[in-house]
């Protein structure tokens, strides 16, 4: 018998602070993709997030729980996430927070869809929610100005969905990860993948990874955000619902579009904050 719905609020609890997290390290993608290329940006970012994760994965991990679907799931979840990664600092690198975040922070459907698709039990009033999560950052999409609707945003919107999409990815086989192993391993494993593989898409396409060491500060603070939030939402593979967890971590874009606009002066309309607040509806219709 499946656990109680009472029992994902952990999970709830661990996307809402990895929303946090995510929010305040999308506002500074957005500003570091305006001075700097991209690819080592982005790499610089991943291996410092590794740095931080490495000592407390060989300590406290649990290596021998894992099993071959435990690696096999862990590279996969990395793959994924260098791609949706690289496909989110082109969306911010493109055009303004506020379209590329609702779309990207859009994947709830695929979490969900997933653990649909896993056997596990979703409600009628947990696809209602998804629905009104999902409107809320369609709508600051729609609701954009023409100005943000020339020739640019069309490219900027392309990657924001690709980035939707692999971070859906990601994180269902993240949280599938660390039900055949443990969930530092996974995560250590994860992010050793994504470094290689943006490595590996640099040097084929011969992009320069030359580096700026003014910007270090930023973005070794951007490093520990992103592993901190990846973390805690693979960690929720563990507990009941881990779904809630991405669902709620979802919250970024909309946490990335307020930073936005309080710190970048990135103009919010009244319609936009309307949106800002049916998201927050959905949410707490989830974890009703």
């Amino acid at each position: 018998m499946y656990p109680p719905k009472g029992l994902g609020s952990l999970s709830l609890t661990l996307g809402l602070l990895a929303a946090l997290a995510w929010g305040i390290h999308d506002v500074c993608v957005r500003y570091v993709s305006q001075k700097t290329n991209i690819f080592p940006a982005f790499l610089t970012v991943l291996i410092i997030g590794t740095i931080f994760t490495l000592p407390i994965a060989l300590i406290m991990g649990n290596w021998k729980g894992m099993t071959n679907l435990g690696y096999y799931f862990s590279i996969v979840s990395g793959i994924f996430y260098a791609i949706g990664g690289i496909s989110l600092y082109m969306a911010f690198s493109i055009g303004p927070v506020r379209i590329a975040a609702p779309i990207i922070g859009a994947y709830p459907i695929i979490s969900v869809g997933w653990a649909s698709l896993t056997g596990e039990s979703v409600s009628l009033h947990e696809w209602a929610a998804v629905f009104i999560i999902v409107t809320g950052v369609s709508l600051v999409t729609k609701l954009s100005d023409k100005a943000d609707k020339e020739k640019t945003q069309k490219q900027q919107i392309f990657w924001a969905f690709l980035s939707c999409f692999f971070f859906g990815a990601t994180f269902a086989a993240g949280q599938l990860a660390t039900r055949h192993g443990g969930e530092f391993p996974v995560i250590l494993i994860a992010r050793i993948t994504s470094v290689t593989v943006i490595l590996l898409i640099a040097l084929s396409m011969q992009k320069s990874l030359k580096l700026h060491f003014r910007q270090m500060p930023i973005l070794a603070s951007m490093g520990f955000l992103d592993a901190l939030a990846l973390g805690l939402v693979t960690a929720a593979g563990t507990l009941p619902y881990p779904e809630y967890a991405a669902i709620t971590s979802s919250l970024f874009g909309m946490l990335t579009v307020i930073l936005a606009w309080a710190f970048l002066k990135e103009t919010m309309t009244l319609a936009q904050w309307c949106s800002v607040i049916l998201v927050f509806t959905g949410v707490g219709i989830l974890g009703y």
